[in-house]
């Protein structure tokens, strides 16, 4: 896939912690070449983590092009899925960390999706008060959650509740580690590239929706151009507010009602994509009833569907269950929902002023319409 693909470069700019995302093939055999230009310090022990579906795939390739560039290298592996982003993994990485004798210099690559991500990036954050981190993801995913240094773990209430930011020193997204992905991975990582389109650009939803095809079969120079513009969109967001005062909560759209459903599935029957995908088609509803009309949650869930995206939620969740679960959500203050709420295709606001009764019936209705065409 992709041999000949060009590599795509763009930086998120954070002044003096700017750093730069590289899209494109083959990088995993440059990690060691790539660390030495940047000046990662070779006397310092990296962690590699990688989770157990990346590891026997890609983690040799990494370790053997550090350590032929003088890098000693440990590797971490933790299971795959959402339940490794838990206290007891973060502990489990800690003591690979002090085993490998990690210093204030060294650093840990993240190589997997946005789980590895998120847990590794917050072992570096937390370790010696913070380290070197180095996001390699190998999911469509993870082009969100790889930019802009929010890391964390799950409590069993809520999702992400436990964390920091920690931005990392290099973003290397080799293209040719999606080839790996299964067919309902692949799906659920274009949600996030899809409302990175809803919130910020309609000429990137429009190209979305035009290439579908091309992306779905993971066609290079469409997938790798739809990466760069989503991670484009993500580091000028997060280059304006990198701590989420204000205009970074855009990229919430879809994911209070997602993180809901997720911890009411215990992190295990819908994946990240999916429940974020429901999620936005219960955002585009709450348009809708703040007068921006029908049409604007019927175009959400038909672009939605056209990637095979989930667009309902599941008829056995417990509406209650979903209602306390957001309210664990960060996004919930002082007893009135927050939600991000589309305008129009590329255009969003944070409103503070949600009925939670809205949001009540919107649930019941999207459990109501499962299974219907």
């Amino acid at each position: 896939m992709a041999g000949g693909a060009e590599i795509r470069e763009l930086t998120v700019d954070l002044g003096e912690r700017s750093y730069p995302i590289l899209i494109g093939a083959g990088l995993l055999k440059r990690t060691g070449s790539l660390f030495a230009e940047r000046g990662f310090p070779v006397k310092s022990p990296v962690l590699l983590v990688a989770d157990s579906a990346v590891d026997g795939l890609y983690a040799g390739t990494v370790e053997e092009s550090l350590k032929s560039a003088g890098y000693s290298v440990a590797r971490a592996v933790v299971p795959s899925g959402e339940k490794s982003k838990s206290l007891a993994a973060f502990e489990e990485l800690v003591t690979a960390a002090l085993e490998a004798g990690l210093d204030r210099r060294s650093t840990v690559i993240a190589l997997g999706g946005g789980v590895v991500g998120d847990l590794a990036g917050f072992v570096a954050a937390s370790y010696m008060r913070g380290i070197r981190f180095v996001q390699m993801p190998t999911t469509i995913l993870a082009h969100d959650s790889s930019v802009g240094g929010k890391v964390a773990v799950n409590h069993r209430l809520a999702k992400n509740i436990i964390g920091a930011f920690h931005q990392p020193e290099i973003v290397l997204y080799d293209l040719d580690t999606l080839k790996s992905l299964p067919p309902r991975d692949v799906r659920s990582g274009y949600a996030e590239m899809i409302k990175h389109g809803l919130i910020w650009d309609e000429s990137f939803a429009r190209w979305c929706d035009e290439n579908a095809e091309r992306l779905l079969a993971l066609e290079p120079d469409a997938l790798g151009r739809g990466l760069y513009e989503g991670c484009r969109v993500k580091s000028i967001v997060v280059s304006r507010d990198e701590k989420e005062n204000d205009l970074r909560a855009i990229l919430n759209l879809g994911h209070t009602i997602g993180h809901a459903l997720e911890a009411v599935s215990h992190y295990g029957e819908l994946l990240h994509g999916e429940a974020i995908s429901i999620g936005m088609v219960g955002s585009a509803r709450l348009a809708a009833k703040f007068g921006y009309g029908d049409e604007l949650a019927a175009e959400t869930e038909r672009l939605l569907r056209k990637f095979g995206l989930p667009v309902r939620i599941p008829a056995g969740y417990d509406t209650d269950a979903i209602m306390s679960a957001m309210q664990h959500d960060k996004k919930f203050k002082e007893g009135s929902m927050v939600f991000v709420v589309p305008k129009r295709i590329g255009e969003v606001e944070i409103r503070g002023d949600v009925p939670v009764q809205w949001v009540r019936d919107i649930v019941e209705q999207l459990k109501e319409e499962a299974g219907k065409p």
